[in-house]
């Protein structure tokens, strides 16, 4: 098991490999299709994307006496042309669930950029690993919105890593 906190350094990237449990914490940020489109045409984000995380995920509304709801991730093959730019600008992890394409693994390799898993079907245990929840962009996309998230031991497989391996292919699952 890997424990990773924020920001993500290039050494931590490549400690990573295929199959390794991974426990974060600190800051993360959540965005999905259209947080990702207007944050490529973004000139000043509301936070630094070089050594961030990104989450796919729309969070269900908050709950009383938590700072979030159910927070599953979502697929994140429609994130794979949305993500090389950001992982140009030093985006390091994506965290979401599901296979992506041939290309977008040859782009996060190129950028020194990892692709986590966390389980589909787990959003309540899930957000009970995120001890703070604050709205920073794009309020008018409600659960799509840029969330910056404070973790504590959120819970990730390294699905691919800066060497080619898969954990799809090599049925590491």
């Amino acid at each position: 098991m890997i424990r990773l906190n924020t920001p993500i350094k290039d050494q931590d990237i490549k400690n990573l490999k295929v199959g390794e449990k991974v426990l974060i914490s600190g800051t993360i940020y959540t965005a999905r299709d259209q947080a990702h489109s207007r944050l490529l045409n973004e000139s000043n984000p509301a936070f630094e994307i070089k050594g961030s995380i990104i989450y796919y995920v729309g969070p269900t509304p908050k709950r009383d006496n938590f700072p979030i709801g159910s927070s599953g991730p979502t697929s994140s093959y429609r994130m794979d042309k949305l993500a090389v730019p950001l992982m140009e600008q030093g985006l390091k992890i994506m965290i979401g669930k599901g296979n992506r394409s041939e290309e977008f693994r040859q782009e996060m390799i190129k950028n020194n950029a990892v692709y986590l898993i966390t389980t589909g079907g787990a959003g309540a245990l899930i957000s009970s690993k995120i001890l703070k929840s604050k709205l920073i962009m794009y309020e008018d996309l409600g659960a799509e919105a840029i969330y910056q998230l404070e973790v504590k031991d959120f819970p990730c497989f390294v699905a691919y890593d800066i060497y080619g391996n898969d954990i799809f292919k090599d049925n590491l699952l």
